[in-house]
């Protein structure tokens, strides 16, 4: 684990009483905690932004499995990119509804084409693609080889 460095924050009297409030109501038992969280969500937000990064992704979708050729094309497209798509999980939500959750691995334009594609299904009613990273440090130029 890295070294913790000690370091000052200046803020007003009112965001940081908010800040508190926030915290607590969150259960974190200091500042600190809260402020490192608050660091890794915006670095996760920062490099999910970048297109050839390297990311891990939940695409969670509900479709309507009476709707023709949903089913046929979900299970195309999941072969189409079975690389990228490491694995999914399927609920019977009611008579009508399927919701599906597809775990994702690969860069950041590959997921969110299979997940723009998807969403685009006639039968699929509503979706969200939710993108995130280890913020392990890489090597700035690793070529597979």
């Amino acid at each position: 684990m890295d070294k913790l460095v000690r370091f000052g924050v200046s803020m007003e009297d009112s965001l940081l009483h908010e800040f508190d409030h926030m915290i607590e109501r969150k259960g974190y038992t200091n500042r600190s905690e809260a402020v490192r969280d608050i660091v890794r969500d915006k670095l996760v937000e920062e490099n999910v932004q970048m297109p050839k990064g390297n990311v891990y992704g939940a695409l969670v979708y509900i479709y309507d499995h009476h709707k023709r050729e949903v089913e046929k094309s979900l299970s195309n497209i999941q072969h189409d990119y079975f690389e990228n798509i490491i694995s999914t999980s399927h609920v019977h939500v009611d008579h009508d509804s399927c919701l599906e959750v597809a775990l994702l691995k690969g860069n950041v334009e590959t997921l969110r084409t299979i997940a723009e594609k998807i969403l685009s299904f006639k039968g699929v009613k509503h979706g969200k693609l939710t993108l995130t990273t280890s913020l392990l440090k890489q090597p700035p130029h690793t070529h597979h080889h």
